[in-house]
């Protein structure tokens, strides 16, 4: 799989992988980019090239995951990727999922038990994302970008605290696929079918990277940080 760099014109990555535009606009870039290189575009939106790449590379290829050079970035960098990731999740993959799963319902002739445990788990699966998320946002975040600007810890609360609480969310959408691809009844659209099961599978690994940079950078420059002030 191809890595990216400074030198590469943008058109190439979305044309290598257009699963990076969802990536793109998390960075604040749309299309119409031209002939423009990484480089010279990060220049113009005031993005750090570095972490830019880091982030694509991740999202391209499974197999790359640069854990050094991501916690050499600073956390509050991160941070405002991972709460614009969110907004994402929360504004435009949960509702398109929504719809498609109601039209998939709608599709159906009979009971279709399989459908009807398929709903139920998908609804229990978006509440707990949600909670997540909220927590996240609500919690976490504004406590280390308050040990970073303020040098110092507040309250009772530790970061290993979350991190025992920490659930892996996309292992659910793993098993909610499989209940799809195991336990229907035959009585549905298929292609509305597909569109949702295509749908989860590249939510899935939007899921996995972001999940990544959570557990694997951002917890871990937290407890750094923790540890040092206190």
């Amino acid at each position: 799989m191809e890595i990216f760099s400074k030198d590469h014109k943008l058109f190439r990555l979305i044309h290598h992988n257009y699963n990076l535009l969802p990536v793109l606009n998390r960075f604040g870039i749309k299309l119409g980019v031209k002939e423009k290189t990484v480089e010279n575009l990060c220049l113009e939106k005031n993005i750090n090239p570095n972490f830019f790449l880091a982030i694509v590379n991740t999202f391209n290829n499974e197999e790359y995951f640069p854990q050094e050079e991501l916690l050499s970035f600073s956390p509050l960098e991160i941070i405002e990727y991972l709460k614009r990731t969110h907004r994402y999740y929360l504004n435009y993959v949960i509702p398109k999922l929504d719809s498609q799963l109601e039209e998939l319902i709608q599709s159906r002739t009979s009971e279709n038990q399989g459908l009807q445990m398929v709903s139920q788990f998908y609804r229990t699966y978006k509440e707990e994302l949600e909670e997540h998320i909220d927590y996240e946002e609500k919690t976490v975040f504004p406590y280390i970008e308050k040990m970073v600007t303020n040098n110092k810890s507040e309250g009772n609360y530790s970061i290993i605290s979350f991190e025992k609480e920490h659930t892996n969310i996309d292992e659910k959408l793993n098993d909610l696929k499989s209940l799809i691809i195991k336990y229907l009844s035959p009585d549905y659209n298929e292609n509305l079918c597909n569109e949702f099961l295509i749908t989860l599978f590249r939510f899935e690994k939007d899921i996995y990277d972001h999940a990544r940079i959570e557990d694997v950078i951002l917890l871990n420059q937290a407890k750094r940080i923790e540890k040092n002030i206190r």
